[in-house]
């Protein structure tokens, strides 16, 4: 994997496309690039994590939260986030790290109104240590499942993060005194399963596998403040993504139905027809297309 990025004084800049993928030794081109974009602290990461001016930054316990948004419509992107909050920041949202902070009134996206969603939406990206979002378009959907789309994204948003992070820590002057080896990420995903990593990739860092903890949190979202943080990304960003396709085919009511496979919205196919965002691989789509 290739990251296009550039510094802005300590802030790393990410952009990437993902033309093709490496499947557990498969290569695959994909019907549609997958765009990543987000950013990295670097000099917050290693201040927090790796400074010698902290005893315990070496033994510091680093949380990635990966959410996605948009698995059930028929129109569209599924789009995937990942986040690192401060390290205070970072834990269960019943113990209330978020208390007092500029994100207090964090918590699962689909508990919070729109525009709460809106107001936490640049706060998330101004105060995170780092966050990515993917959008993995229609026709990868229909390439690979919208499931695997999804997995796809939460490794493809995990891999380049980490990819990031340990880069930043190996140029890291005050690396060479302080033992990678005590350094641990927890990566916690929303739902019931995590995606195969492809650690190879971390093999040219030193990293061992051991160093990366994958955890399935069934409704996370609503339990730790780092999947909320990239629930809040996932959601918002693809919000976003809905109300420029309604400027486009204003005809189809998309800003009201985001997608979903609403009254409304399946009229609007069968007056107007399929777009090419369109889901094709989606049975009501499908059937639509077996009539037309």
């Amino acid at each position: 994997m290739h990251i296009n990025q550039h510094t802005e004084s300590s802030v790393q800049i990410i952009d990437i496309n993902i033309e093709h993928i490496d499947v557990k030794g498969k290569y695959i081109q994909l019907a549609a690039p997958i765009h990543l974009y987000g950013k990295m602290n670097t000099a917050e990461l290693l201040t927090q994590y790796l400074s010698n001016d902290n005893q315990d930054a070496a033994q510091s316990m680093l949380q990635i939260g990966v959410d996605e948004a948009g698995r059930g419509p028929l129109l569209g992107s599924v789009n995937v986030a990942a986040a690192i909050l401060p390290a205070t920041w970072s834990g269960l949202i019943e113990e209330q790290p978020l208390k007092d902070t500029p994100l207090s009134i964090l918590t699962d996206s689909k508990q919070l109104s729109e525009k709460k969603r809106d107001i936490l939406y640049p706060l998330v990206q101004q105060h995170a240590i780092g966050y990515i979002i993917a959008d993995i378009p229609a026709a990868v959907i229909d390439q690979v499942n919208i499931l695997q789309a999804t997995m796809l994204g939460m490794r493809l948003c995990t891999e380049s993060l980490l990819e990031v992070i340990f880069k930043s820590f190996s140029t890291a002057e005050n690396a060479k005194s302080t033992s990678l080896n005590q350094f641990k990420v927890e990566v916690l995903f929303d739902g019931n399963r995590c995606p195969d990593l492809n650690y190879d990739s971390f093999k040219k860092l030193e990293v061992a596998p051991s160093a990366i903890d994958c955890q399935a949190w069934v409704k996370g979202d609503a339990r730790h403040t780092s999947i909320a943080a990239a629930s809040i990304l996932a959601k918002v960003s693809r919000d976003e993504s809905m109300y420029t396709l309604d400027a486009k085919y204003p005809e189809y009511g998309i800003a009201k139905h985001k997608g979903y496979p609403t009254r409304a919205h399946m009229a609007a196919i069968e007056k107007h027809g399929i777009l090419p965002t369109h889901r094709r691989s989606f049975a009501p789509v499908r059937k639509m297309l077996e009539i037309q």
